[in-house]
């Protein structure tokens, strides 16, 4: 089959450094290439110009055989390439059927005729399986439904029904939405697909790339590594081409919790959180990695963000050290040595406007603090040591957090907090949107502080990360725990299948068996 889109040679370059380094690939009607590769390998780069955002210092594109003309996304999309970046070009504001029709308005007698838009939009997300008022603002709904409206957008002609692009590019589509919006993603991909559109779908996720993937291509600073047909392709092959080396074990080898840890560091007992179905108590010893598993919905967040003082609680006590901590108040629960990174770090872990020196300072103002004046001295000395703990990789402490990859953004979010001494830390999905050699090494980070004392306790919905990072889980259904499996019911062949159960509540010997009191 004849491509519809082709790039040759591309090579680009900012300030004298290559990001792209000659890159070629052709895409096939009807067909998802996922493009993969570690943060800065240049994928985002490749979209833009295949897109017409960027011009190529070098190569071109050609859609059917036609050149596009480099930096004019125009006549890119004219010629039927359409992207939907990363963070959405939405209008929060405007209506959904006023978002997809936004500067193809149809009109009658040269007045809106808002009737015929609102049908066509309605009849655009029919085809589609989506069922969403389109007279509601785009700011009312999830991100995953706001994303699904920019790929109809992008897909449709302002007719409603006829084709619009042939060419779809998805930047890194899962990264802010959540499990139930990635099911519904996928509907939608594999309708355009069977429409014949073709696309490029950027990931670093496998699970998205075995899901959804005809292709897949990796590059790696700037070169293509691997173009490879998927089922000719193993996940290590993948993984390998993505950073470089053999992997091995994505998990490093856990130490045991040490013998002398027999009392707990943390203990929550009879504590009732907003939502949940029952009061809930869990301890956590030095040393030890306890995971909290569960479906979209079980409560995981609520219960780390209840523990550490910002989710309202209505009884319950929580102890660290066997001390008392007050409900509620976070910056107590600091005193006492309890630090939380949470889930989404662009919106609450880190503020990207500022340096990574004044993120590192944020938990222990105080500390770094004389009559109101910053010590300048003493919070560099401190915020640079933790950063080099984790391996930050960044221009200096000057650096504005926005402008780092993912897995050095959340390094940033976890290491201001070993600044200062801490005993419990709460990780909540620890690796959202960080690629796979980044993940490798937040892993070790958190095995490290496990080993030197710190109790941690890690909510996830990726399996392998609970499984391969846990000394111990913790199953959560509706706020409540439902079961628990020690690390070597983790280990065993059944273990996915065991939590999946009692997460959903499913029948099964294994969920009768490891159910937890009721």
């Amino acid at each position: 089959m004849a491509p519809v889109l082709r790039c040759r040679e591309v090579a680009k370059g900012f300030g004298g450094v290559p990001v792209l380094t000659g890159v070629s690939l052709d895409l096939e009607p009807g067909t998802v290439t996922a493009l993969a590769g570690e943060n800065g390998a240049g994928k985002s780069t490749l979209l833009k110009i295949a897109s017409g955002q960027y011009r190529a210092d070098r190569g071109g594109v050609e859609l059917n055989g036609r050149e596009l003309h480099g930096g004019s996304v125009t006549d890119a999309h004219r010629a039927g390439v359409a992207i939907v970046p990363q963070e959405l070009a939405s209008i929060p504001d405007l209506t959904v059927y006023e978002n997809l029709f936004v500067g193809r308005e149809l009109r009658r007698f040269g007045f809106l005729d808002r009737r015929a838009m609102i049908m066509a939009a309605r009849q655009a997300l029919a085809e589609f399986g989506v069922e969403i008022p389109v007279t509601a603002r785009m700011r009312s709904l999830p991100v995953g439904l706001q994303q699904i409206v920019e790929i109809v957008k992008a897909t449709r002609s302002h007719s409603g029904g006829s084709a619009g692009a042939t060419v779809l590019l998805l930047d890194e589509p899962t990264s802010a939405i959540s499990e139930r919006e990635v099911e519904q993603l996928y509907l939608v991909v594999r309708r355009l697909r069977d429409q014949g559109v073709a696309m490029i779908y950027t990931t670093h996720k496998m699970a998205e790339i075995r899901a959804l993937a005809d292709r897949v291509v990796v590059l790696r600073d700037g070169n293509l590594i691997l173009d490879s047909a998927i089922d000719d392709v193993d996940d290590d092959a993948i993984v390998t081409a993505m950073i470089g080396r053999e992997l091995g074990t994505l998990f490093p080898e856990l130490e045991p919790v040490p013998e002398s840890a027999s009392g707990p560091v943390l203990e929550v007992s009879g504590l009732r959180v907003a939502g949940a179905a029952e009061p809930i108590g869990l301890s956590v010893r030095r040393g030890e990695i306890l995971g909290l598993a569960g479906l979209v919905g079980a409560g995981r967040t609520e219960l780390l963000e209840a523990i550490f003082g910002t989710r309202r609680t209505t009884a319950g006590t929580i102890m660290i050290n066997s001390r008392p901590v007050r409900r509620g108040a976070p910056a107590e629960a600091i005193r006492h040595g309890l630090a939380l990174v949470p889930e989404d770090r662009k919106l609450n872990g880190a503020i990207l406007g500022m340096s990574v020196l004044d993120n590192g300072t944020l938990p222990r103002l105080r500390q770094f603090s004389v009559a109101g004046w910053l010590r300048g001295r003493a919070r560099v000395g401190a915020v640079g040591e933790a950063m080099r703990s984790v391996g930050l990789r960044s221009r200096g402490l000057g650096q504005e957090v926005g402008t780092l990859s993912g897995g050095n953004q959340q390094k940033v979010v976890l290491a201001r907090w070993l600044t200062g001494h801490i005993d419990v830390l709460l990780l909540d999905e620890p690796t959202s949107g960080v690629d796979v050699g980044a993940r490798s090494e937040i892993y070790r980070i958190v095995a490290d502080l496990a080993a030197a004392g710190v109790a941690v306790i890690m909510a996830s919905s990726d399996m392998p990360e609970i499984l391969g990072l846990s000394h111990r889980a913790l199953v959560l259904r509706r706020g409540a725990v439902v079961g628990e499996l020690d690390r070597a019911e983790l280990s065993g062949p059944d273990a996915q299948a065991r939590i999946f159960a009692l997460a959903a509540d499913l029948p099964s010997e294994s969920h009768d068996q490891n159910r937890g009191p009721e």
